[in-house]
Parts: structure tokens; sequence; C-alpha cells
């Protein structure tokens, strides 16, 4: 999608139908809603959500559509803690009927072409790239090129851990776990050892993990076109 049509989609908000909530982990929370019938999406875009059952200050937030667009969901995963922003209040007060407006998708980081692909997530930074995984997954394209998913988790949660150890096993998409940067950094520059400026690397998290590894990427000689950054601000 181009700006001009990005700004489009923007302004052409959906209504979507609450279904269910539930706990990924102690302060995470998935948030599913029906997908109507003509909204579809790039796997790993985001959307622009409006709370619409009460009035707010601050009601739109961007979020990653963590569902892949094979699904027949849209689904938002976020981090709440225990003092929540009254966005995030107004999410944990959804019911069955309830709806909330989203205007998108918009981003432009996703998979466009067939190159060796580095994905590399901090957090819940993970909710792109889980939708990347599964449009694969549903798609059986996960043995076209080479696919190396970084997962990097402080608290070694590891969000949606079953769901991307069984893409794992039933394609080429190999899946790393890891608790520090500096682990991260050695994976990179293995993966750049073998793929070179060849590859595409995604990086997705807090804006300084993300520009940590974008600025460690570049200083291997890698250009900066190559990377595709998708800072998550405020969780």
């Amino acid at each position: 999608m181009g700006f001009f049509q990005d700004m489009i989609a923007v302004f052409k908000k959906k209504e979507l139908l609450f279904l269910e909530s539930f706990k990924e982990s102690d302060d995470v929370y998935s948030f599913l809603f029906e997908k109507p019938q003509h909204l579809t999406w790039n796997a790993g875009q985001y959307g622009l959500f409006s709370i619409a059952h009460k009035t707010i200050k601050n009601n739109t937030r961007p979020f990653s559509i963590a569902s892949a667009p094979a699904e027949n969901v849209v689904r938002i995963t976020t981090r709440i803690s225990s003092n929540p922003s009254d966005f995030k209040k107004a999410l944990l007060e959804l019911k069955q009927g309830m709806s909330i407006k989203m205007g998108g998708p918009v981003g432009a980081f996703a998979l466009d072409d067939n190159s060796p692909s580095l994905l590399v997530a901090g957090g819940i930074g993970i909710t792109p790239i889980r939708s990347i995984l599964k449009q694969l997954e549903a798609e059986k394209r996960g043995d076209e090129r080479p696919i190396h998913l970084l997962y990097m988790d402080s608290n070694q949660s590891y969000l949606f851990k079953d769901e991307l150890d069984r893409i794992a096993a039933h394609t080429l998409v190999e899946v790393t776990y890891l608790n520090r940067r500096e682990d991260v950094q050695q994976e990179i520059d293995k993966f750049i050892a073998l793929h070179k400026d060849n590859g595409n690397y995604f990086v997705a998290g807090s804006k300084s993990m993300v520009d940590s590894v974008a600025a460690h990427v570049q200083s291997r000689n890698i250009p900066k076109r190559n990377i595709k950054k998708d800072v998550f601000f405020g969780y």
C-alpha cells in the first residue's frame, strides 16, 4: 500500500464486533473481533483501533493485527498493567455484542519477496510476526526461502510459543528463543554471514530494542533498505 492508499484506509473505518478476550500471560491479553466480509490486510500490518462504547480521551490507538488474513478473526494482543490507561480499561470492559472501530490496515512491515528473511521480535513485538508466520503456514509457503525468527523475551514468557513451535515443526521456518541482546546479536551475525545483503531484516519491539538491532545490522554493512522496523510505543 502506498502513502495515499494508507490515508484512505485510515479514514474508512470499519466496525468490528467483539467476540471474546482472554489472558495470554499474567499481563498480556488477546481480544478477538469478527472479521468483516470485505476486510483484508497484509500479514504484519497494523490498524488504528477506536473505542466506540464510551467516551474517553485519546480513544484511538495503533495495534498490530496479530491474526493472519487467512484466519477468520481480527486479533489484537497487548500488555495491560495493573494501572491501565483509559483505553485499555475500555478494552477490558468489552462484552459480546459491543464493537470497536478500526482504521486501516496500514504499514509496510510485510514479507514482499522471496529473499532470505530474519525476523527479530522483542517481547510484545511478536504480534505482527505471528500474523506473518500464520499466513505463511496457511498458504503452505514456509519452505520457499530461509526464514529465521529470533524471539527475545527477558521474562522468557514467549507468547504464542506453542503455535510458533508447531509452525517450525511443519515448515522450514526456524525459531530461536533468546533472553539477552548479546545472544540476539550473535545470531544476527550468523545470518548475515550466510546471506549478507541478499537477506531482509524485520525488527519489531520497543524503540530501544528496534534501534539497537537496526544499528547492529547496519554496522555489518547491510543497507537500510533491507531493514524493516515496527516500533511499539507505551506498552
